[in-house]
């Protein structure tokens, strides 16, 4: 592993977030509030949060493909604006930007429809482009949001390189053996576990049956986030839940991002597994107190204080 450099393949995402009293049922309509246009995407939501996090933006790298149009243009200028380094990522000819439609109703639960448009586009050759970039990383960080090919490719890159590969596998979705045999960690919420190992988690036993039949995949790290109740870990003889912390929830959209953003950081600043966790359980229990994607990450101090005040 090379250095503290993290690398973060995946989506851009114009969000387009409407407040609503509840979430609308088949063919209701909701009248809704506060419409805005906000920078979102899995890929980009993660990488914002490991350039905010992190005690140096430059240590960020992201791999993205975004459309020749405003939003992409504008995104990928803050982007480099935060200090992360955007080299890596592909204005496509021809192609929109990726579109995600939010609603968050009252009790800060949310339902969301995704359009890739230019995220699909990240694909083999594009990741083949960036090898070197993938090479040179400390840690590889993917999501679900672009092409399994495109993926598959970069964690096979990433093995051979001795670069940890960290996937967060989510939305849920089927994964072939060819891409799980290449993680080091993965990184489910409980119902993405469901997804991929047919074990229902809703304890702490289900939650280690799931990481077993993960570990079954050649996966030495298994981290399952369980929302309010924090984490669980498994990796070698440790297993055991990470609490995490209370506070009252505004907007759960990119609490997952900004946990998987946090614990990389922590990783790859050398931090062992369970203060990685904590410190990622931190990250994401200040995102979901405030609205909105990447405008609810915190910054490293702002953790760091969290993390004093609540020790």
């Amino acid at each position: 592993m090379a250095g503290n450099k993290i690398i973060v393949l995946g989506s851009v995402n114009a969000d387009h977030v409407i407040q609503t009293p509840k979430l609308p049922r088949p063919g209701e309509t909701v009248a809704g509030t506060s419409y805005q246009v906000i920078p979102g995407g899995k890929g980009a939501n993660q990488a914002v949060a490991c350039a905010l996090i992190s005690k140096e933006a430059s240590n960020t790298a992201f791999i993205a493909c975004v459309g020749e149009d405003s939003f992409g243009r504008e995104n990928t200028a803050s982007m480099a604006a935060m200090g992360m380094d955007t080299s890596a990522v592909n204005a496509v000819t021809g192609k929109a930007t990726g579109v995600a439609l939010i609603s968050v109703d009252q009790n800060a639960e949310n339902c969301i429809t995704i359009a890739p448009e230019a995220n699909a586009c990240l694909d083999e050759s594009v990741v083949q482009k960036h090898k070197d970039l993938i090479a040179s990383g400390h840690t590889l960080l993917m999501q679900l949001e672009t092409p399994l090919k495109g993926l598959t490719s970069a964690a096979k890159i990433a093995k051979e390189s001795g670069t940890r590969v960290v996937l967060n596998p989510a939305p849920a979705r089927p994964l072939p053996d060819s891409l799980l045999a290449n993680l080091d960690m993965i990184t489910p919420n409980q119902t993405e576990a469901e997804l991929l190992t047919g074990i229902p988690v809703s304890d702490e036993d289900s939650a280690q049956k799931a990481a077993e039949d993960l570990h079954k995949h050649g996966i030495s790290t298994v981290v399952i986030t369980m929302g309010k109740h924090g984490a669980w870990i498994s990796e070698n003889d440790a297993m055991h839940l990470i609490s995490g912390f209370k506070v009252t929830p505004v907007d759960t959209t990119a609490a997952g991002d900004t946990f998987n953003g946090a614990l990389v950081v922590a990783l790859a600043e050398g931090k062992p597994l369970e203060k990685a966790v904590t410190f990622a359980n931190a990250a994401g229990a200040i995102s979901v107190t405030r609205p909105g994607a990447q405008p609810s990450v915190p910054t490293r101090q702002e953790v760091d204080d969290y993390l004093a005040k609540s020790s």
